[in-house]
């Protein structure tokens, strides 16, 4: 049994995530104040829960090594990166969990890492004392225009000792399969969930935060996607930005006829997507529910043949 246990508490409509020493009972102080600071910073519930379990594989690594979160910064160079480099291996031969029986993919592992970084960053700034990560370089710098014009200059670090990523080996779904995955589609909900999907080409998890009763244009055939905190399903809008988007004519004929169909059900909330059997039935629905392929790229209305 591991020693460390990721913990949620809900107050209201937000998740507060903390991480517990399973052996004294106590919150681990450091990594749980770093994930109250994303809960402040307004981080996506889904994506401060996949920190937390970061933060706590780490911790993980350091009881192993016998070492405290801190200890890292009076290494020297050499040790340190080595120290980074090993808990790679550590989590690429899946110590870190129980419940898996072949080790994660690189990019996995090395994700698992920025996030540690990130957490050392964030530590940094609270010491304000002028310790550092040695083996954190800087990049080249990137100078970028905003939208009004404004150039600045962004400065990256970056640790040279990250496995290296597997190639994607992915690609967008054709015509044809995008209506074989549709016809094998047992309701019209998630017939209807992948072509917006499709179309609009936003992330599952914004598509379920979708309003009907606001984040509809009925009369252009627009939908938006809207950043909101306090979504009941936990879906937010990318980098928390609101975008719009038009779907083909067919697309939308076959949202009102989806909307019509489970109307009895839709009319008691707001939410477009929702539960349509089961004990849950009329809640929204969930990402962790949602098991199907999301990367298809055609928009010319899927169906119209």
């Amino acid at each position: 049994m591991k020693r460390y246990k990721v913990e949620m508490q809900r107050e209201g409509s937000v998740k507060y995530f903390f991480i517990r020493d399973m052996e004294t009972l106590e919150i681990v102080l450091l990594p749980s104040k770093y994930l109250m600071h994303q809960v402040r910073a307004n981080r996506s519930p889904n994506t401060i829960r996949r920190n937390a379990f970061a933060l706590a594989y780490y911790w993980e690594y350091l009881l192993e090594e016998e070492h405290e979160a801190e200890d890292v910064y009076g290494m020297d160079y050499e040790t340190q990166y080595d120290f980074f480099a090993e808990y790679l291996k550590w989590l690429k031969d899946g110590k870190h969990t129980d419940n898996l029986e072949n080790g994660p993919q690189n990019k996995t592992c090395n994700a698992y890492l920025k996030e540690v970084f990130r957490f050392y960053s964030f530590l940094e700034v609270v010491r304000n004392n002028g310790s550092s990560l040695s083996v954190l370089s800087y990049n080249q710098p990137i100078t970028k225009a905003n939208a009004i014009g404004v150039r600045r200059t962004i400065r990256s670090r970056s640790f040279k000792g990250y496995l290296k990523e597997e190639e994607r080996n992915v690609r967008a779904a054709e015509r044809n399969e995008i209506v074989t995955i549709l016809e094998a589609c047992t309701n019209c909900r998630d017939q209807v969930l992948i072509l917006l999907t499709s179309e609009l080409g936003f992330r599952i998890g914004e598509i379920l935060g979708i309003d009907y009763t606001k984040d509809i244009d009925y009369e252009n055939h627009e939908i938006r996607v809207d950043f909101r905190d306090d979504n009941e399903n936990d879906a937010r809008a990318k980098n928390a930005e609101e975008r719009r988007g038009r779907v083909s004519d067919d697309t939308f004929e076959f949202l009102l006829y989806y909307i019509g169909e489970y109307w009895d059900i839709l009319q008691k909330q707001e939410y477009l997507f929702i539960n349509i059997k089961g004990d849950t039935i009329g809640k929204p629905l969930r990402v962790d529910s949602c098991l199907l392929y999301t990367s298809p790229s055609p928009r010319d209305g899927l169906l119209s043949r």
